[in-house]
């Protein structure tokens, strides 16, 4: 799974032809550990039609400012450039899947 930053967000997320899925998290944080591995399972089911990436909210604190987001982990799928479904927390993963299935 690639990490974006700030600078890299744009062309990656916002410009990207398929729908994306962005994981905000950050390495202290305990449920997005716990989460990362049903992430990595979802960027594997979905290949080819939907992007995972990772952005680490310590190191680029811009883009996470700009959508809102306050606790992580913290799961926001863009299609088109825009913002189709947010998900805070450490969620079971039939819950991100549905959300997916929406967006895909």
């Amino acid at each position: 799974m690639r990490a974006v930053t700030d600078e890299t967000f744009d062309a990656e997320v916002l410009e990207a032809g398929s729908p994306v899925v962005v994981d905000f998290w950050a390495p202290w944080c305990g449920p997005c550990k716990a989460i990362a591995p049903v992430v990595e399972e979802l960027a594997g089911t979905y290949d080819g039609r939907l992007k995972v990436v990772k952005m680490n909210v310590d190191d680029n604190p811009r883009t996470p400012a700009q959508f809102g987001v306050r606790g992580i982990p913290n799961l926001i799928l863009f299609k088109n450039g825009e913002v189709k479904e947010q998900i805070v927390g450490a969620v079971p993963k039939s819950h991100l899947t549905k959300a997916i299935d929406r967006v895909v």
